[in-house]
């Protein structure tokens, strides 16, 4: 049992790898946490997928994928809000224009660089967690930093917008610029996971462990605390599926989280469906 857990750590593809994913999956169930609370799932869905056109961009003019990607995912979250405010569209509608927008425009980009390059960006839509280098490990490490200690530091300020903002509001903070801000941690955090899960799966890695955490725990510091844990859990189990399986690394981890949702779903002693029915079905043995 032992020689299974160590076999995949003597190559340095597989450390490089389990190190992206638990950091990926830790930061991803923190952040969509306060999605969730703020009932913004579709949010790291639209930033994820506005990602693409300055992924293109950065490689045309040769610099870090991941800033172009960042600024892309800036510019896109700026304008939802931008659309939002200055217009009678609701915000759910703007998230939906603008990743469609910028979407399609991503992947008119990638197919004309493709014509003329014999690169392939599409890894950035799947995940290609096994190619990590070095260097993509110390950018995913600095962004969850800089994410994680965001949020430490603006702990209370930020349960306070995200579940009162009208109070909020009231109480002086600026809330244009906290919701600004959490769209700007959440670009970063889709930013760091392009490789673990690519823009197409990120937003089940976002939202999949705050769920299940949400079903089982009552208070938000706690459902942080088990998102992460279930973020971290799933990224090593399904970098050892993908491992031992040879099954493709984001959906393998993706499959986990979900599986781990399902049965928490299902079983949750205080709301899951099989105690539903376990204690209708006691109820009246217990009447007769």
């Amino acid at each position: 049992m032992l020689n299974l857990v160590i076999e995949p750590l003597q190559y340095g593809f597989m450390q490089r790898s389990l190190v992206v994913a638990v950091v990926v999956g830790v930061l991803c169930a923190v952040v969509g946490s306060y999605l969730l609370v703020r009932r913004l799932a579709l949010l790291g869905d639209a930033i994820s997928h506005s990602l693409l056109p300055g992924l293109a961009i950065a490689f045309v003019l040769g610099i870090n994928l991941y800033v172009g990607a960042f600024i892309a995912g800036v510019i896109s979250a700026l304008l939802i809000g931008w659309i939002h405010t200055r217009s009678t569209i609701k915000e759910d509608a703007a998230m939906g224009i603008v990743f469609s927008a910028f979407f399609s425009l991503g992947i008119t980009l990638i197919t004309l660089i493709q014509k003329d390059n014999k690169i392939d960006l599409n890894h950035f839509l799947f995940g290609n967690i096994l190619g990590v280098t070095l260097t993509e490990v110390r950018d995913v490490v600095l962004i969850a930093i800089v994410v994680l200690v965001t949020i430490v530091l603006l702990y209370k300020e930020l349960l306070f917008f995200c579940f009162d903002t009208l109070g909020a509001q009231a109480a002086g903070l600026p809330i244009q610029a906290f919701n600004t801000g959490l769209m700007i941690l959440v670009a970063l955090t889709v930013v760091a996971s392009m490789k673990t899960v690519g823009v197409i799966l990120v937003l089940a890695l976002l939202i999949t462990p705050a769920a299940t955490a949400y079903l089982l725990v009552p208070r938000f510091h706690q459902v942080m605390g088990l998102a992460a844990a279930i973020g971290a859990f799933s990224s090593v189990c399904g970098m050892y599926l993908s491992y031992y399986l040879n099954l493709p690394s984001g959906p393998a981890i993706v499959m986990v989280a979900s599986v781990i949702f399902a049965l928490a779903f299902l079983c949750n002693p205080d709301s899951g469906i099989f105690s539903r029915l376990t204690r209708r079905h006691s109820t009246p043995n217990q009447q007769s």
